[in-house]
């Protein structure tokens, strides 16, 4: 086979094996590597160290995989029907990707490792890596490079037919293969409303992400206290966020998702808050050992829980958070206690005092003042109305 000709058969592979979408770029330089570099400088990776550790890497795939000539940029549309309404007192919300019953990691790897059996077929010896999300790979640069859509101003890769809710893998190879045209253009035009409906304000310009305002990070990747300031911004959102994606235009004209394994869960869409904070480690394990939601790990996915209940505004949530508040974890325990603070009442803030006798975390020590100070503006506000 030709260059040309392998490229139009691996499409075909990749399509029959249950890719939405799929181009080819060459194994080139990345344009965006120079604006890695800048967001880094600029500390908006926030607590991803991971990042400018191995940040050199992403200059080349061939840090990736030695020899590389090819990438093979592929994608699954995730837009599923519209989740449950929110609605019950103690509910909150988990992004679209992860509201499935699939990891999609786990899913996108074994359909490039077929992608990767059919080519070595064709060309035996060849050297591929499939990868997902996990290499140090600027996977929507090469999607952007092998045609497959462009930079929205939220850092989305936006398709004209999907939209932004796609998932992205990458097969690399030393293979030659015929690359596709890149898409040079930008389809956002003046719109700003991924922009101006951000909860936490985590966009400092179009086409810039400040990671550390977005609520996919403070819910996901950060590991220890969620800033004061941003929490009532989190809003009902257990775990990422969508809504900088439910807003754009191009998604509410995207095709649906019917792929099976991205299809959202009873259970999940939407989640109740106050069984995922008294989930023991044990049952979380169980529950989230192939799920997404492992990522934040027990403590992280409670303190989240812990947040939405306060923002939520339920005083049924109030005995759970007091179960919560004496949590081994002083992360979980802080949270509780700003959660029984926003939601006040004499059972919190008894449960607040008695906890502040016994403290002996410094930082758990302010959450409950702060807590205390909260419940009780509360209490004079109702004084007040009466």
């Amino acid at each position: 086979m030709t260059p040309a000709e392998l490229s139009t058969g691996i499409k075909a592979a990749a399509r029959s094996i249950g890719f939405d979408l799929v181009g080819i770029a060459s194994a080139t330089a990345p344009p965006g590597f120079s604006r890695l570099q800048e967001w880094l400088a600029r500390g908006f990776a926030g607590e991803m160290h991971y990042l400018p550790r191995r940040a050199a890497a992403y200059a080349h795939p061939r840090h990736v995989l030695e020899g590389a000539n090819s990438v093979v940029m592929v994608a699954v549309n995730y837009r599923t029907g519209d989740p449950a309404e929110v609605s019950g007192p103690n509910q909150g919300r988990i992004a679209r990707y992860a509201a499935g019953s699939a990891d999609y990691h786990d899913v996108l790897k074994e359909r490039l490792r077929k992608l990767a059996d059919w080519l070595h077929a064709q060309r035996p010896g060849c050297r591929t890596r499939g990868v997902v999300d996990t290499a140090p790979l600027l996977e929507r640069d090469f999607a952007q490079l092998a045609g497959l859509g462009w930079f929205g101003k939220n850092t989305m890769l936006i398709h004209k037919q999907a939209g932004s809710y796609l998932f992205l893998g990458a097969l690399l190879t030393d293979v030659e293969l015929e690359p596709d045209a890149p898409h040079a253009t930008s389809h956002c035009g003046t719109c700003t409303r991924c922009l101006d409906a951000c909860p936490t304000h985590a966009f400092p310009q179009p086409y810039v992400l400040d990671a550390r305002k977005c609520i996919a990070y403070l819910t996901i990747e950060l590991r220890g206290v969620i800033p004061a300031e941003l929490r009532s911004g989190l809003g009902d959102w257990l775990f990422g966020c969508d809504v900088c994606q439910d807003v754009c235009p191009w998604n509410r004209k995207a095709v649906r998702a019917t792929d099976a394994a991205f299809q959202p869960s009873a259970d999940l869409a939407p989640a109740d808050a106050r069984t995922l904070l008294l989930l023991s480690e044990r049952e979380f394990r169980e529950r989230f050992a192939h799920s997404p939601l492992a990522r934040p790990g027990w403590i992280g996915l409670r303190r989240n829980a812990a947040i939405v209940l306060g923002n939520r505004g339920d005083a049924a949530a109030v005995p759970a958070l007091i179960t919560a508040l004496n949590d081994p974890s002083p992360i979980v325990r802080g949270a509780a206690a700003w959660a029984l603070g926003a939601l006040g009442g004499p059972s919190a803030t008894a449960a607040l005092e008695d906890r502040r006798q016994q403290e002996t975390d410094a930082q758990v020590l302010e959450e409950l003042e702060a807590a205390l100070q909260r419940a009780a503006s509360c209490a004079s506000a109702d004084v007040s109305r009466g």
